[in-house]
This record gives structure tokens, C-alpha cells and sequence, in this order.
């Protein structure tokens, strides 16, 4: 077992004319700085001073003032909830501002720490969802402690198996049978999100957000991607087409909406699912969290058993009492207008991430979310003008589909 007292390595808080005031704490002892040749620029890194036989990352800050806060509020709720600061290391990062940190404890087992900077991040969001969900009796993160100034939070840890990773493993061994009960588990918790998570207590997902999300595809996906440039009549069609989505979203039933209640924000945990990334849930359209699960950034399957889970959820939520239609044809349409809604939006926002967030990885799944988002505007008739817009910026040739 590792000791549960602290070595951290010192460290600079403010600067102080040309000099580094130094900041010391009782829990987190010091934080190292490396200092370049002009004063101007200093790079302030959290080492922890762990054996040599298991030697952690770096952690690296690029305010000094912050990783002075960071430092301070560890101090505090380190020495409350017993956090072995040596262990402290990267546990993971998203596609926003937010890292997450995964420190060890003296008698085993692990917390997560949330470092979301403002104001580019607001956890306060998350910690309202949090309470929410553990309300309607949900595994997700309890909120250990919170510095909602600064972005702080410590979090249970619900392990490192996501469901992305278990699917993805189950479809290149052909273990189907577990993909279907990681996937019924999800259906089953989203019926539970769906019925005791009140969207009362949540934002609206109203007209102005979801035109504000579609306007991230020819904003950065057609304009920036692609280098295309749209004539009138293009962005004449791309209105109608946004009229005509937005306008089939408000016509659902309102739920609470996850926003992205998908494989690689659910944890495989007992109980199952563990639910991650809640912050942004809104009140909306009951069909949008099942698009997020069957049509998915990084793991797709074949519409036949993307119908099958479908149904099940239908079923599912019938019997639960949820706002659902009462023939299986117009929940589907409704998930696939809805989802299209959502595949044009990530289209936007994978392609901003490549080009103003200096993440290019995530623009290697435009393809997929193209053809996701063709293939049901091919499917109906009013929507096929938007399928001919579409087909230039993907490579695409005319696909004659039923309608």
C-alpha cells in the first residue's frame, strides 16, 4: 500500500515582479515550475514524486495563478477524503476543456478530479444534473466536494472499462451476445433517465438551440472542411431543411434529454450503465437519446439491429408509461429526423474541434456521420434536397432509397 502522506514537488504560484512567489500547502507540498529563458513565459507542471518503479505523467498547467488554486482546494479536500497525493495522474480528457485526474486511496480503490476552467467550462451544471440523477436512483459520479469558482470537483470513480471500448471488443471477437446486454442495460437506464430525471428541472431545448447547433455544419464543416462555398439556392435549401427538422423536434414529446447518452459516456459498472458527461442535458425531444445510442461517433451496426434495441426501447417505454407513439413507425421516424439533426451538428463540431481546437483525431469519423446523415435524408422525400447538398462535400453519387 502506498503511503498516504504527500511528496509533491515545490512550485511557483504568482509571479511577483521578475521573480516566483512560492506557494506551500500542508497536502500538496509543492508543484514544480519550469521557467524558459524569458521571464515573460513561465510553464508550471504538477510532478508527483511517486516510486521509480511506477512514475506518473505530469501534469501541466498553463496558468500558474490556477494550478496555485488547484493546489490549494487538493490540499483541503485531500486531507478530507484521504487522497493519496502521489498517485495523482491523467485519467482522461474530452473534447472540451475539461481533464480529469484519478487519485488512489490509503485503503484502496480511487476518486476522479474535475479540473473544467472557467469560463470556458461551468460545473455548476454538472452538479445540479448530478443530484438529479442519483435522485432517480442512476449510477453516475457523486459530487465529493466542489469548488464551483475555479472548476473543481472530486468525483466517485466508476472504474476505466467504457462501453465504446466493450462494444467495440465484442464486434471484432463477433461476441454479439454481450454487445445486446451492454445495450439492453443502456435502453433499460435510459427508460429510468427518461421517467425520473424531471425535465421540468432542466433547460429547454428550445427552437434558437437547435438552429444553433445545425448552424455549426455550414459554418465549419461546409465552409472550413470542405472549402465550399454555397450558392443562394444551396442556403435556401439548407433553411428549408433546418425548418423542417427543428420543426419535427419540437413536435416530440418532452423528456429529460442526456444529449449524448452514447458508448463512450457510459461505463461498463455495476450497477450498469455507469452515466458520464451529464452537464449539458436539456429538456427535449424523447427520441434524441436514442439516436445518440444506436447511431454513434465511433461504433455503428447494421440497421437491422439498430431496429431491434429500437423496438425493445419502444416496448419499454410503453410499459414504463412514457410519452412514446403508439405504433413503432413514428417513434422511428422520429429518432431518425431527430438523429439527423444531431449528425449534422456533430459534423460541425468535429470539424471545429480539427480547426480551432487543434484536435484533428475526431474529423476522421466525418464519413461515418455523412452517411448516417444521408442515408435518412435519402429516406424521405421532403428531405432529399438537403441528401443532393450533401452528396458534393461527401464524395457521394445519387443513392436511390425508398421513401
Amino acid at each position: 500500500m502506498r503511503s498516504a502522506r504527500p511528496a509533491f514537488a515545490r512550485a511557483a504560484g504568482r509571479r511577483r515582479h521578475r521573480g516566483l512567489r512560492p506557494v506551500r500547502h500542508r497536502f500538496v507540498e509543492s508543484i514544480i515550475h519550469e521557467a524558459f529563458p524569458s521571464p515573460r513565459f513561465v510553464r508550471p507542471l504538477i510532478r508527483p514524486v511517486t516510486p521509480s518503479s511506477s512514475p506518473a505523467p505530469a501534469i501541466a498547467w498553463a496558468d500558474p495563478a490556477r494550478a496555485a488554486a488547484f493546489c490549494q482546494w487538493l490540499d483541503r479536500v485531500g486531507t478530507q477524503h484521504a487522497i493519496v497525493a502521489t498517485s495523482l495522474r491523467p485519467a482522461s480528457s474530452d473534447a472540451s476543456f475539461r481533464r480529469y485526474f484519478r487519485a488512489d486511496r490509503p485503503g484502496g480503490g480511487s476518486l476522479i478530479v474535475m479540473d473544467a476552467p472557467p469560463p470556458q467550462e461551468d460545473v455548476r451544471p454538472f452538479v445540479h444534473v448530478a443530484g438529479l440523477i442519483a435522485s432517480a436512483g442512476l449510477h453516475a459520479p457523486r459530487v465529493l466536494a466542489a469548488d464551483t469558482e475555479h472548476g473543481f470537483l472530486l468525483l466517485d470513480d466508476l472504474g476505466s472499462e467504457l462501453y465504446l471500448h466493450a462494444l467495440q471488443a465484442a464486434q471484432a471477437s463477433g461476441d454479439l451476445r454481450l454487445a445486446d446486454r451492454l445495450m439492453r442495460d443502456a435502453i433499460a437506464a435510459l427508460v429510468t433517465w427518461q421517467l425520473k430525471v424531471p425535465a421540468a428541472a432542466l433547460p429547454p431545448y428550445d427552437d434558437a438551440l437547435l438552429r444553433r447547433e445545425l448552424a455549426l455544419f455550414p459554418d465549419w464543416c461546409v465552409t472550413r472542411e470542405c472549402g465550399v462555398t454555397w450558392t443562394d439556392a444551396d442556403t435556401t435549401t439548407w433553411k428549408d431543411a433546418c425548418d423542417q427538422l427543428v420543426g419535427a423536434a419540437l413536435a416530440q414529446p418532452v423528456v429529460a434529454v442526456h444529449r449524448d447518452w452514447m458508448p463512450r459516456n457510459l461505463m461498463v459498472a455495476d450497477p450498469n450503465p455507469g452515466i458520464l458527461d451529464f452537464q449539458d442535458a436539456v429538456a427535449g425531444p424523447i427520441g434524441y437519446d436514442v439516436a445518440s445510442l444506436l447511431r454513434d461517433a465511433f461504433v455503428s451496426w447494421e440497421e437491422e439491429q439498430e431496429l431491434d434495441w429500437a423496438i425493445r426501447y419502444w416496448q419499454a417505454a410503453r410499459a414504463a408509461g412514457l410519452p412514446v407513439p403508439a405504433d413503432f413507425g413514428d417513434l422511428w421516424r422520429s429518432v431518425e429526423w431527430i438523429g439527423l439533426q444531431r449528425h449534422l451538428k456533430v459534423l460541425g463540431i468535429f470539424a471545429r474541434l480539427k480547426h480551432r481546437d487543434g484536435k484533428p483525431a475526431y474529423s476522421q469519423d466525418l464519413p461515418r456521420f455523412f452517411a448516417y446523415a444521408h442515408k435518412v435524408a435519402t429516406r424521405y422525400s421532403s428531405l432529399r434536397p438537403l441528401a443532393r447538398l450533401l452528396e458534393p462535400l461527401m464524395g457521394a453519387t445519387t443513392i436511390e432509397a425508398f421513401h
